[in-house]
């Protein structure tokens, strides 16, 4: 029982409960509830706390990628200023102040300069290249004035900042754009060696007629196979991707099927297609392609492509264009190859210009759209100085790009044009002679801002000596023989129109090692894709040859069952007629005389 006390201090206290006012209760309330206050209040403060910290990670995540990219280059270019710097590493340097200092100032516009530029943007891409911004130009003039301003060496450079390195277009009043001459600032070469770059393993080939592309698609086989690289061969065991239809990514075997998840080289003989493309290869993909003369190019499909109706009914160029080309027509299968071969393999119109503003207008629609697809355009007539050029930009090694001329016509097979002719056959491909002459110019201000034309030298003449080496390491007599003259009939090229597709013969005495590296650099193209298919698709491949062997089968019954038949006509054929001839004789020896 409570004590007198506290019975006494519980009623006053219920009395006093039920006699205050109501404000009074709500205070009172409030005031025990501090605790519930205060807790509320604490879990509100806790969960605004852990919201700006969490804000705060991601806007550092999100500056931590720029800021890297600044980092690496003023380590880069810290470690030039500390060592001896020539005139061209000025220069150099310069242009690497200007780009790292755009990039600090943040994204620049993606707008694409047609005029100033060297390299095309790969639109869609990760890799697109950005311009300089102007704020970057203005802030950084007094370091840019003090040299000549000149694209900065791409191998001194990485991917990202390389994106913003622009060059003028150069244009020549004479027709022909011959090779520059040695200058005096090229005693003094660009510094390639002192940073490593990482090799490229997604490249894109469009491989153009006539044009010594074969021999490029040899490098790029090699490498692949070597690098167990992925190819996007044509579907079916085809040679080529379904050309002359522009291509397109259901063309590609493992596409349909999603067998492959990754391709790296896609090279063959295809019809430009750039949206198409690029849903096949990652988009950290090298395009590139090359260019001949179309005056040589012509005189070299007319021999090839000989059956097609443009050609057919003529014999030789000369009459062809004396005649006025009246035997092309552009609608007509096949007639591709006789005008404007260039333009229509980029996926262009190669229709011709009909007036001189036409021309001009269409010609740099088509140059601008080849540079904004491809980073790097090569030229057939140089074709060591482009294979050197190629090892640079795909930082491949010499032995990557050694390699034997395929798909070579024998010189006899071969016939000189007037000059007269060849002015015809530019006219002629109007469209083409504009591309290759816009190429040509910049293939050669490429070379001179990434090697210079002394390291050019120096790395042509290792290429030839190394081919050197290898022709008499590989070659029985050291070099090309007609098709006649090809013993392993494996390693015969194929013949096609009236040109003699020249190949090679191997030592006999080579070892194992040798003789696999050997027989890669010779192996003609249809020979080398058949392997490659193989390699890649090896249940594919041999359910085709046991369907080939089927259907060589059939034929075989069905080539002897005609022979047969053929034989036992001729047979009834004969009897029939000795049989006649005897009656004959008989009737007429029957007759009185």
């Amino acid at each position: 029982m409570l004590p007198p006390q506290r019975i006494a201090s519980r009623e006053r206290s219920a009395f006093y409960w039920r006699t205050a006012s109501p404000w009074t209760t709500c205070v009172r309330v409030a005031c025990c509830s501090r605790l519930r206050f205060m807790w509320f209040a604490l879990m509100v403060l806790t969960v605004l706390c852990v919201a700006l910290q969490m804000l705060g990670v991601v806007h550092q995540a999100r500056s931590s990628k720029d800021l890297k990219l600044v980092s690496e280059q003023l380590v880069r270019i810290s470690a030039d200023i500390s060592s001896p710097v020539r005139h061209n590493d000025w220069e150099n340097l310069g242009k690497r102040w200007s780009v790292s200092a755009a990039i600090v100032e943040g994204p620049v516009n993606q707008h694409r300069f047609m005029q100033g530029r060297d390299e095309s943007v790969n639109p869609g891409s990760e890799g697109e290249r950005n311009q300089v911004s102007e704020v970057a130009r203005k802030k950084l003039s007094s370091i840019t004035k003090a040299v000549p301003a000149i694209e900065a060496n791409k191998l001194l450079l990485d991917e990202e900042v390389a994106k913003g390195v622009q060059q003028p277009i150069i244009t020549k009043n004479s027709p022909e754009i011959q090779k520059p001459p040695l200058s005096d600032s090229d005693k003094y070469t660009v510094k390639s060696e002192a940073v490593t770059c990482q090799p490229k393993n997604h490249v894109v080939f469009l491989k153009t007629h006539k044009t010594a592309s074969s021999t490029i698609l040899n490098i790029l086989y090699r490498y692949g196979d070597t690098h167990n690289l992925t190819f996007a061969l044509p579907l079916n065991m085809h040679s080529q991707l379904f050309y002359p239809a522009f291509f397109a990514a259901h063309f590609v075997e493992g596409v349909r099927t999603r067998s492959v998840k990754e391709f790296h080289i896609l090279c063959n003989h295809m019809r430009f297609s750039s949206q198409e493309v690029r849903k096949l290869m990652p988009e950290n993909t090298f395009f590139f392609s090359i260019l001949r003369n179309p005056v040589a190019m012509m005189e070299s499909l007319f021999v090839y492509y000989k059956a097609i109706p443009a050609f057919r009914v003529v014999k030789s160029l000369e009459e062809f264009f004396n005649q006025d080309g009246l035997s092309y027509n552009a609608s007509v299968p096949g007639n591709q190859y006789a005008r404007n071969i260039l333009t229509f393999d980029f996926g262009l119109d190669n229709r011709a210009p009909e007036t001189a503003s036409e021309l001009a207008k269409r010609s740099s629609e088509v140059i601008a759209t080849v540079e904004r697809d491809f980073q790097l355009i090569l030229i057939s007539e140089y074709f060591d100085e482009s294979l050197v050029l190629l090892k640079h930009v795909l930082c491949w090694s010499l032995d990557d790009v050694s390699s034997f001329r395929l798909n070579s016509r024998s010189e006899h097979s071969r016939r000189p044009l007037s000059a007269e002719t060849a002015e015809r056959i530019k006219q002629w491909n109007s469209l083409d002679w504009r591309l290759y002459q816009y190429f040509n110019a910049t293939f050669w201000k490429r070379i001179e801002s990434t090697l210079g034309q002394t390291k050019l030298q120096r790395e042509v003449e290792l290429l030839r000596a190394k081919r050197m080496k290898l022709e008499q390491m590989c070659l029985q007599g050291g070099g090309a023989v007609d098709p006649g003259q090809v013993k392993d009939s494996s390693l015969k090229p194929f013949q096609y129109g009236a040109a003699v597709i020249q190949g090679y013969n191997l030592r006999l005495e080579l070892n194992n090692d040798t003789r696999q590296l050997c027989q890669r650099l010779i192996t003609p193209e249809l020979q080398y894709t058949s392997a490659l298919y193989t390699k890649q698709f090896p249940q594919l491949a041999a359910a085709r040859a046991v369907a080939a062997k089927k259907i060589a089968a059939s034929r075989n019954i069905a080539t002897h069952r005609t022979v047969k038949r053929n034989i036992e006509t001729n047979v009834h054929k004969a009897v029939t007629n000795n049989t006649s001839h005897n009656n004959t004789n008989t009737a007429i020896s029957a007759e009185p005389s």
